[in-house]
Formats: structure tokens, sequence, C-alpha cells
């Protein structure tokens, strides 16, 4: 299956349209998570340059998730910084009382918990009628079908493949069967969904993540890690992905 995906375009509420346009190019996002919090505008301003297609900001609350990160007056004062769409994955217990401040910060994206959302449904339908694309993310232990029911008020699920809260966790490879499952009931639901991965991802367990079906990488401490160079880093990321899809066969 082709990846569909946003192209800038927007529908009569302002929400990113899902195209054709860029088909079989798989997606590399940063976390800004091990980014200098000195600097975080420039450093929003180099993922831009690397050729990043949007940036993500982990928004936790310390209850959710143990750590304490972004409001949304700092990812509002990044994003004239930025050429690329920002995402915001909101690890908080209480989402809903905070989708407008992030939309309004510049978030284009907005990823919730289903562990969080009591009326998960209700919560991605806000997202949509704030003007922004709804997303729900799901914990390692959490079941594909979680979500089997909200796929059609959903532009994006996220698979996460370490459990949230911190930066530079490994990879668990267990969860690529869950990948499986939630890319085949996107295909079978016919809706442009985008199937996202995020945790330990590097040059290596990006390969297992893409063959699983997913489309949209997530990529934080290896990306800033990397020995030469951000721009190297995504270019990595995006071969082996592509390499690796199921999807990626010549058609003659």
């Amino acid at each position: 299956m082709g990846v569909t995906r946003s192209d800038g375009t927007t529908d009569q509420k302002g929400r990113c349209v899902m195209t054709d346009s860029s088909a079989n190019e798989p997606l590399i996002v940063p976390s800004v998570l091990p980014a200098d919090f000195a600097r975080l505008g420039e450093e929003v301003a180099e993922l831009c340059e690397a050729g990043v297609d949007r940036i993500q900001w982990d928004v936790m609350d310390g209850v959710f998730v143990p750590n304490l990160t972004f409001g949304p007056d700092v990812v509002a004062a990044a994003r004239p910084y930025s050429t690329v769409g920002f995402e915001a994955h909101l690890m908080v217990v209480n989402p809903d009382e905070l989708l407008g401040r992030y939309i309004d910060a510049g978030c284009e994206l907005v990823i919730v918990h289903a562990e969080a959302c009591t009326h998960l449904h209700r919560t991605l339908g806000r997202i949509r009628d704030l003007g922004a694309r709804s997303a729900v993310a799901l914990n390692p232990h959490t079941p594909a079908e979680v979500v089997e029911h909200v796929l059609s008020e959903t532009d994006l699920v996220l698979a996460m493949t370490v459990n949230p809260g911190f930066g530079g966790q490994a990879y668990i490879p267990a969860v690529e069967a869950k990948i499986a499952r939630l890319r085949r009931m996107i295909d079978e639901s016919g809706l442009p969904i985008e199937l996202e991965v995020d945790g330990g991802i590097t040059d290596k367990t990006i390969a297992g993540a893409a063959r699983a079906g997913a489309d949209v990488f997530i990529s934080g401490s290896w990306m800033y890690a990397y020995p030469d160079g951000k721009a190297a880093a995504v270019k990595q990321l995006r071969t082996t992905a592509l390499e690796s899809a199921p999807r990626a066969e010549a058609v003659f």
C-alpha cells in the first residue's frame, strides 16, 4: 500500500488534507527531547535544514509519565524557526484540557494516548473541530483493537516501541506484531491514516518497524548522536525504511 500523507493542502476547517503526492516515501520525524533547551529555536531550524518531514514535541506532565517537559508557550516560541509542521505528543493525564493550547501554539497534529482518554472518540473529534489533525497513541502493552472503532476519527495511529517517559530507551521488537495488526486494520478501513512508531528508532531498528507496516518514524537520541550529522541520519533512516517496507516493490 502506498503512503498517503498531507502535502500542506487544507480543508475548509484548516485541517491538513491527506494526499497521494508523496506515495512510497517514509516520513522521518525527530523528537526535540534530546535538543539543547537553551537554544530550541536554533535546534528546530537545524532539524528543518537536515530534511526532516515534521517535528515532534514530547509533552510530559510528570503524572502520566515521570518526566516533565514542554509547555505550549515553549512550542509557540520555537514555531517561527520551523519550515515544517509540528506534532504534539501529549503524554498527560487530562489531554482534553490542553488540546486548544497546543494547537494555538502551532501544532498541526495532536496525539493523545488511548490510556489517558475516557472518551477517546470525543477527544479525537474535538482535535479536528479545533482545526488540527487527530492522532491516538498506544503504549506497548495496549492492544491494537483499542483503536478499531475510532479509525474514522483518526488521521494517525502511533505505536509506542518503548514505554513513554524518557528518551534513549531500547526498542521493543515484540511491538512489531501489533504494528502489523494496525497496518492490516488501517488498510482494511480504506482510510488515509498514517502509522507512526516512536521509541528506540535507529538505522537498525527502523527496518523491522518498516517491514511491519509503519510509514512514519520518530527518532530522537540516535539522530542527535549520529556522527555524520542530522542530515546524514535523516537520509540513512529514510533509505533503510524505504528499502525495508513491504510496499517498496518495483512496478513494471
